[in-house]
This record gives structure tokens, C-alpha cells and sequence, in this order.
């Protein structure tokens, strides 16, 4: 999976804690499998959303994200 295309600025933006980017960062190491179509984890307090083996956006909580859920 490619996270070169996922800023943290875009995370400040959305006001993401270090603690959460600290979830997304052990859940990017654990190299999990995206589907080819839309995807998206949700980390509780925020969710992240790609496409094949791009990740995308982050939405917050209370945003629903489309696609399968990994």
C-alpha cells in the first residue's frame, strides 16, 4: 500500500492526535491487503479511505465511508 499520496498535513487538518496517527502508523506496518475497488479502516475517532492501493482521505468520525471495510 502506498501512503506517499497521504499527507499529515492533511491529518492536522482534520485534527487527528498524535496517539491516532500512532494506530494508523502500527496498522500501515502490519502491510495490510487493500481490495483493488474502495476501502476504508475505521481507527474509532477517524477513518481512512483508499482506492486499490492508494489510501486517499481521512474522514472523521460521524463520516460515512463507501467500500469494503479492512
Amino acid at each position: 500500500m502506498r501512503f506517499e499520496t497521504l499527507s499529515i498535513e492533511r491529518a492536522a487538518e482534520r485534527k487527528i492526535a498524535g496517539a491516532e496517527l500512532h494506530q494508523l502508523k502500527l496498522w500501515r506496518e502490519s502491510k495490510p491487503d487493500a481490495p483493488e475497488g474502495r476501502w476504508f479502516t475505521d481507527f474509532g475517532s477517524f477513518k481512512i479511505c483508499g482506492e486499490g492501493r492508494f489510501p486517499k482521505t481521512f474522514l472523521l468520525n460521524g463520516q460515512a465511508a463507501t467500500g469494503e471495510e479492512i
